[in-house]
């Protein structure tokens, strides 16, 4: 359906970054059939030049493994080609971007707990898969589940994805470490940090779906701001990470970090730089870092305020277990009572994320015009975070 041809694509606007900001995503029209894609545009003379030769090998991972996987919830390329100097992977367009673009720009709280549970069940389906298919995949994170416009979510970062299968057989554990991971250290699990005997399994990829649990309804990810060694130490020795809501003070009360009164719990009169204190210190010692203290003091208290249901909460701490063998797998999720409201919704996820819109053929159609392309090249010069889209 698509060729390999660089004048067929039409350059619209970018719309993020990749491999280690080496390449540029953008949004292009492909003209035969006048559908608009996102294409991944990587110049290789910048990674003779400037030595990423693992950044490369990541991405021929990457395209050799989604050969292997044909899912509507993982993310999938309609081809890759080379022209000149540069290499396109064209992907189809996920008009919401990414989850950690919607947290980052728009749900800073957190996303809504039926918006998660609605996401949550399409990455499940999508890494179930992906288990069956003999790969685990080590890098699932917010920035890796993206969103079309119809409100289906797609698993990304598959550059990180380890084959199980060995000469026609299935390995029971896996020892081999990611490359290139730092970016993916507070999702990995216990088991794949500490690289011993045991080794590791698919059920490291349900460890890191409950960090990201954490993150999508917190708005920051656990262990955020924390050095290396200290979250390596919190996560080996069983610390787990948690849903913050109102009844998470309880939590924090026993370790004497919210007696009554204070700010946590009810209006007194304590500075509102005290208050900060004390959520920045109770939220730490769970393993959040000062990132949650950093962001705005509002949003973060009517978080501490809200709440969440308690089959969110079990969902949450069944995926973060100790045990590697305690844990679910990705089917078994997939029947837990979090779900139920799924099925009882009446509302779809593109409503849920409102206001925010996607980015539509409609939007886009105008991109031909060069008085258009040419705002839009001038607002790229403005010092506006860009959309963190990982394919």
């Amino acid at each position: 359906m698509f060729q390999p041809v660089r004048t067929n694509f039409q350059s619209c606007c970018i719309i993020g970054q990749c491999c280690n900001k080496g390449g540029t995503v953008e949004l292009m029209r492909y003209l035969p059939l006048s559908t608009v894609v996102a294409v991944k545009r990587i110049n290789l003379d910048n990674y003779d030049t400037n030595g990423f030769a693992e950044e490369l090998e990541l991405l021929q991972t990457e395209l050799c493994v989604s050969r292997q996987l044909s899912h509507p919830n993982v993310l999938y390329y309609h081809l890759a080609f080379v022209s000149g100097t540069e290499l396109l992977m064209v992907s189809p367009l996920m008009a919401f971007g990414s989850c950690q673009d919607l947290i980052q720009n728009h749900f800073v709280g957190g996303l809504p707990e039926l918006a998660i549970a609605l996401i949550l069940r399409d990455v499940l389906l999508g890494l179930e898969y992906i288990h069956k298919k003999g790969f685990i995949h080590r890098a699932i994170r917010a920035s890796h589940i993206l969103v079309s416009s119809s409100g289906r979510a797609c698993l990304s970062g598959l550059r990180y994805s380890y084959n199980i299968v060995r000469d026609g057989r299935r390995v029971n554990t896996v020892h081999s470490f990611p490359n290139s991971t730092q970016k993916n250290l507070n999702w990995l699990s216990p088991e794949v940090l500490e690289q011993n005997l045991k080794g590791y399994n698919e059920s490291s990829d349900i460890y890191s779906i409950g960090i990201t649990l954490c993150e999508l309804a917190n708005g920051v990810e656990p262990f955020s701001g924390m050095p290396t060694t200290l979250m390596l130490m919190e996560k080996v020795r069983g610390s787990v990470p948690q849903l913050l809501d109102v009844s998470t003070v309880s939590f924090f009360k026993e370790y004497g970090f919210s007696p009554q009164p204070c700010g946590l719990l009810c209006e007194d009169e304590v500075t509102e730089e005290e208050e900060e204190d004390e959520i920045r210190v109770s939220v730490e010692h769970i393993g959040y870092g000062d990132t949650v203290a950093s962001a705005r003091y509002e949003q973060r208290r009517a978080m501490l305020e809200r709440t969440l249901s308690e089959a969110f909460h079990d969902l949450t701490q069944l995926c973060l277990l100790r045990e590697p063998s305690a844990r679910p797998t990705a089917a078994q999720l997939l029947q837990h009572q979090f779900f139920k409201q799924c099925r009882r919704a009446s509302q779809h996820l593109p409503d849920l994320l409102r206001p925010v819109l996607p980015l539509t053929d409609n939007r886009t159609a105008s991109y031909g015009d060069p008085e258009l392309l040419f705002v839009s090249e001038s607002l790229s010069d403005l010092e506006i975070a860009p959309l963190k889209w990982n394919f």
